[in-house]
């Protein structure tokens, strides 16, 4: 699972022409991990805006122990059918882009070793996400897929779902059921590895 990516301040800086939304007062830190504040885009009063959110929503599980919880910070969703995350993706409201520049995949077997990916055309992308408000603030996770042939090789087990800029408005607004078909693997004729 991808719980490592990269936002290039140069690419960053490209928003207003390559997104065309108002550049954020703050850049974040250009290298990503979880629980760490981010950029990602949503609605506020029924218009785009950047907004910095924790990677990782809690999510709150019985523990081993009779009375006991543990919180886990979730990253990634990838079972969309699940309650806790459907709820989220029926609500537009609910729904972010989640910009990047690269996104590593642990290489298997090999420590904290990474493989790196981004999109061939244009300075920025964006995963599909989610975010939840939660007693700290705003909390974002992205969603997971199948990998492409490009990913598959070096991880078998799932990738980021990556939208294609005219799919970025989609996201955010349309119905549950469209919003799932667009949890697809990108084509991986449209990426590299770094």
């Amino acid at each position: 699972m991808c719980n490592h990516y990269r936002n290039h301040p140069d690419a960053i800086s490209t928003w207003q022409e390559y997104i065309g939304w108002d550049l954020y007062d703050r850049l974040p830190e250009p290298d990503l991990w979880p629980k760490r504040q981010a950029l990602v885009v949503r609605i506020v009063d029924n218009r785009k805006a950047l907004d910095s959110m924790a990677w990782g929503v809690p999510l709150t599980l019985p523990g081993k122990r009779p009375g006991t919880t543990i919180t886990k910070h979730v990253t990634n969703v990838r079972n969309l059918a699940s309650p806790y995350w459907k709820s989220l993706l029926a609500a537009p409201a609910q729904r972010c882009l989640v910009p990047f520049t690269s996104f590593a995949e642990p290489k298997l077997n090999a420590g904290r070793e990474e493989h790196w990916f981004a999109v061939k055309d244009g300075p920025l992308s964006a995963f599909a996400g989610v975010w939840r408000a939660t007693g700290a603030g705003h909390a974002f996770a992205f969603l997971t897929c199948e990998p492409n042939p490009l990913v598959a090789p070096l991880h078998p087990k799932a990738m980021p779902v990556i939208l294609h800029p005219g799919d970025y408005d989609r996201w955010l607004s349309t119905d549950f059921a469209d919003a799932c078909t667009l949890a697809a693997p990108f084509p991986s004729q449209l990426m590299i590895m770094e």
